[in-house]
């Protein structure tokens, strides 16, 4: 059904629209507001997306940047899990859709049947409009928390709405997509100190239900990060957008999203050997490479007496699995 393959650039070329006749000074106001306050808290009586220009405003500024992390989240568990393909799929708290494109567009051969659930009417709106021809798609109005309650469905998604959760209420929100997922579940926050204590609290729940951890984690026992010390998340290249440069101030057009994710299955998956955790630093005549294994966490140097492994170390990028070749 696709006339638009669901990528980056079709997702840019769908949203590129949104903005026209919205005064560039009045959707860049309504991007610093939603940026200080949509993330913050779960709403009550009416959303923080207040109308389609708010909507507009927001998805065009956070759509690209969402859809690359849970891009590379799911790149992750198709690396682990290459012949598992989903059938149906239910985005938890997802907007105007953003995940469910990245969904549509990892298994772009046989895309699976969408269920987006949110609270905020006019991003669901918005996003029934920008999926039109590209998605299979149902776009479901619920309350995000304790309350929610799933049918069956293959895959869960739900990315970046922990934080807008009080602690219960993100508890019983991983509980109850755990208890619905037959086959994954696929959490994405920001790569902030407290969102990977959201997702590592994520992945204990997951982990007692009886998931295994797919990715991006080599095994699905403790981590090795002492609380405090230090915080595990990756990093997407998005390109940036007018509105991007307007509201940042910054000339680059580019810009990296940090992220962190668990990716989660039902079913036997052999996750990767080890994990690159930070960007490879390259020396003269040598790699750096910061892992984690299933020992732990370590430091790897490969230098030119490795052959063609030194090769594969400079071509290594954050968050890839370790040593290449290796099912991950």
């Amino acid at each position: 059904m696709n006339a638009s393959p669901p990528s980056a650039e079709s997702l840019r070329a769908a949203l590129a629209g949104l903005l026209d006749g919205l005064p560039p000074s009045q959707a860049a106001k309504a991007v610093e507001r939603l940026i200080t306050n949509y993330r913050g808290t779960t709403p009550t009586d009416a959303p923080v997306l207040r109308d389609r220009s708010d909507v507009a405003a927001y998805a065009a500024y956070r759509m690209p940047a969402t859809f690359e992390a849970v891009r590379g989240a799911l790149a992750a568990l198709r690396d682990a899990a290459p012949d598992w393909t989903p059938g149906t799929h239910t985005d938890i708290g997802g907007g105007t859709g953003a995940a469910s494109w990245a969904v549509a567009g990892a298994w772009e051969d046989n895309p699976p049947r969408t269920t987006v659930l949110d609270w905020a009417e006019p991003a669901l709106a918005l996003g029934r409009e920008l999926a039109r021809g590209v998605l299979d798609a149902e776009w479901r109005r619920e309350r995000i928390g304790s309350a929610l309650r799933l049918t069956g469905t293959d895959l869960v998604t739900v990315s970046y709405v922990l934080k807008e959760l009080t602690g219960a209420d993100r508890t019983a929100l991983v509980t109850e997509a755990a208890r619905a997922a037959r086959g994954a579940v696929v959490i994405v926050e920001p790569g902030t100190p407290d969102g990977y204590e959201r997702i590592i609290a994520a992945r204990d729940l997951l982990v007692g239900a009886g998931f295994t951890v797919a990715a991006p984690c080599p095994h699905s026992g403790a981590c090795p990060i002492v609380p405090g010390t230090d915080w595990c998340h990756f990093s997407a290249r998005v390109t940036r957008s007018s509105l991007h440069r307007r509201v940042k101030g910054g000339s680059l057009p580019y810009e990296d999203e940090k992220f962190a994710y668990v990716a989660a299955v039902r079913f036997p998956v052999t996750p990767a050997p080890a994990r690159v955790t930070r960007r490879p630093q390259i020396r003269k005549g040598q790699v750096l490479l910061e892992l984690c294994g299933p020992d732990g966490l370590g430091r790897e140097t490969v230098t030119k007496r490795h052959g063609a492994l030194y090769k594969e170390a400079r071509d290594a990028e954050w968050g890839d699995p370790w040593p290449p070749g290796e099912p991950a």
